[in-house]
């Protein structure tokens, strides 16, 4: 499991695109490119040579801080943070310490954000994407419980499609 490939989307608000962009090359000291397409997209090339992106997310309540509170901003202020293919041996701690700082510079998460992780299917024989499936299904209620999960967020946040389990 530790070894097994995995890709990460965090969304987040409280700080521009931009700032974003520069606090991850800061910290992994590398270089940014504006890719200029609709979601307004910054490419980070870390000196590793990997490539993590900060982009626009229309599902995101921008919001900004000011004092202890927090107001409406500006779309600049959707942020998806999209990884590169990770390890959890090699990187858990380089993202760690990412969401660490991206906080610290003013990022956070609100009802609106949420986090994707998308597992590699290497290794994974039929049985065992079966069993991942249905513990899956068998505990979304769990899942949702836990998470806290609101109403309106059920709209991204579907839970185990029936069909699926079933075939």
């Amino acid at each position: 499991m530790f070894n097994h490939k995995f890709g990460i989307e965090i969304e987040f608000t409280g700080i521009t695109r931009e700032k974003a962009a520069k606090v991850i090359a800061n910290f992994l000291g590398g270089t940014v490119t504006n890719v200029g397409d609709y979601y307004d997209t910054k490419k980070i090339t870390a000196l590793d040579g990997r490539v993590w992106k900060i982009m626009s997310d229309g599902s995101i309540n921008c919001q900004q801080k000011y004092g202890r509170g927090r107001d409406v901003a500006t779309k600049d202020y959707s942020c998806e943070l999209v990884s590169p293919i990770l390890t959890y041996r090699k990187d858990i701690k380089t993202v760690q310490e990412l969401v660490r700082k991206l906080r610290k510079a003013g990022a956070f998460a609100n009802d609106s954000c949420g986090i994707h992780i998308h597992l590699d299917n290497e290794g994974h024989t039929p049985r065992s994407v079966r069993n991942f499936v249905n513990i899956i299904a068998s505990k979304n209620d769990l899942f949702y419980k836990a998470l806290q999960i609101p109403e309106k967020r059920m709209e991204y946040c579907k839970k185990m499609d029936a069909i699926l389990v079933e075939k």
